[in-house]
C-alpha cells in the first residue's frame, strides 16, 4: 500500500497495481484515521539533512549507498544500544556469509 500526498506524480500507481490512498494537504487535511505522510517527511528529511550537512553532495553513483545508510540509521533509531555496535554486528553477520559461501578449491 502506498500512502502519499497529492503530488501529480504518484497518479499512475493504481494503474500499476498498487493500493494507493493519498492525504490532501491543500485542504489542510493532514491525518485521516492511520493514514498520513509524517513518517516518510521526516525520513526524507533527515536523509536531506545529512546529506547536505555531512557529504554537501552526492554522485549519482553513490547515491543507493547513501540511501542504505540513512536507513540503517532510521530504523535503529530508538534502540539504546550505540549505533556503532548495531554496524558491527551487520559486518560479523556479512562475515558470516561470506565464510560460508568460501568453498575448498577442486584439485586438478
Amino acid at each position: 500500500m502506498s500512502l502519499t500526498d497529492t503530488f501529480r506524480s504518484y497518479n499512475g500507481l493504481r494503474a500499476r497495481g498498487y493500493t494507493h490512498q493519498r492525504i490532501n494537504h491543500s485542504e489542510n487535511v493532514y491525518v485521516v484515521g492511520d493514514i498520513h505522510t509524517n513518517t516518510i517527511e521526516g525520513f526524507w528529511s533527515l536523509i536531506k539533512r545529512g546529506i547536505g550537512g555531512v557529504y554537501h553532495s552526492v554522485g549519482r553513483h553513490y547515491l543507493q549507498t547513501y540511501l542504505n545508510e540513512y536507513s540503517f540509521r532510521y530504523n535503529r533509531r530508538f534502540d539504546v544500544q550505540p549505533m556503532f555496535l548495531s554496524f558491527l554486528q551487520q559486518v560479523e553477520k556479512r562475515d558470516a556469509v561470506v565464510r560460508q559461501a568460501e568453498s575448498v578449491p577442486e584439485p586438478f
